[in-house]
């Protein structure tokens, strides 16, 4: 009788520390084998305020383009026109603009532009044609410098990633933070995104494939991902260090089965 109360008590502690199933680990579980799944994404960041810009103008004719490629401490060409700029230099070879308050960014010759809201494409082809008065055939760069999203909670590495590309997955930002911890909860992550001073707040399951059609599966600049903790993990981390509390529970399922054999 000692010894069926001992393998009941093993198997219910068994049970109780590997809580963890492959329903809470697996990412993607309802995908079947060769199954191709085609994103109905088409996310393309938008300029923001506060974002940091970067505006190159080339041409055959380098000296007409000279003038809207000012450097900070660059000397400006003699007036034909009121001309002021705002642009400084961080990587060396491109111009870059802060945009302001108001959405907008100060261009040399050309003046106030509202790029808030427009993608790079657009901001490209607006340059290009107010330059057309200017240039012949301009050739505009324009780049976002200053994309970065964040990661906090149950990852290996938590932090803030800057992205040279202007485009990353959830998954690939997980993938840089070095993947959820065992106590992450992989069906409820948060991705709260900014738009205008407003926060919103979307949930995805990482455990489905439904997360490919998630209007948030492309992240945005300032994007925060947050990694829930599971149930286990806040309790753990409720006055006691983790490893302890484990190693207390451990003894004391230890202790009372050692008690229930020597009756």
């Amino acid at each position: 009788m000692n010894l069926y109360k001992f393998l009941l008590l093993l198997v219910i502690s068994i049970f109780i520390f590997s809580c963890k199933t492959p329903t809470d680990v697996v990412y993607f579980q309802n995908s079947k084998d060769l199954e191709k799944i085609k994103s109905t994404n088409s996310f393309t960041p938008v300029f923001k305020v506060d974002d940091v810009v970067s505006i190159l103008v080339s041409a055959t004719d380098m000296d007409a383009a000279r003038p809207f490629n000012l450097m900070q401490g660059a000397s400006l060409p003699p007036p034909s026109g009121e001309i002021t700029a705002t642009a400084s230099v961080t990587s060396g070879t491109e111009p870059t603009y802060l945009i302001d308050e108001e959405g907008t960014i100060d261009f040399p010759v050309i003046g106030k532009l509202k790029i808030a809201g427009l993608t790079r494409v657009q901001v490209k082809d607006m340059l290009k044609e107010r330059l057309r008065i200017y240039i012949k055939d301009p050739i505009v760069n324009v780049r976002l410098k200053n994309f970065k999203i964040t990661v906090i909670g149950e990852v290996d590495r938590p932090g803030s990633f800057t992205i040279p590309n202007e485009r990353v997955t959830i998954i690939e930002a997980i993938g840089l933070a070095g993947d959820l911890t065992i106590m992450g909860k992989r069906g409820n992550v948060m991705v709260i995104r900014e738009n205008d001073g407003v926060n919103t707040y979307h949930k995805v399951d990482l455990t489905s494939k439904s997360i490919f059609d998630s209007p948030v599966y492309y992240l945005a600049q300032n994007d925060v991902l947050y990694i829930e903790p599971n149930k286990t993990q806040v309790k753990n981390s409720k006055g006691r260090d983790n490893t302890v509390g484990v190693v207390l529970s451990v003894i004391s399922v230890g202790l009372a089965a050692l008690a229930l054999f020597l009756r």
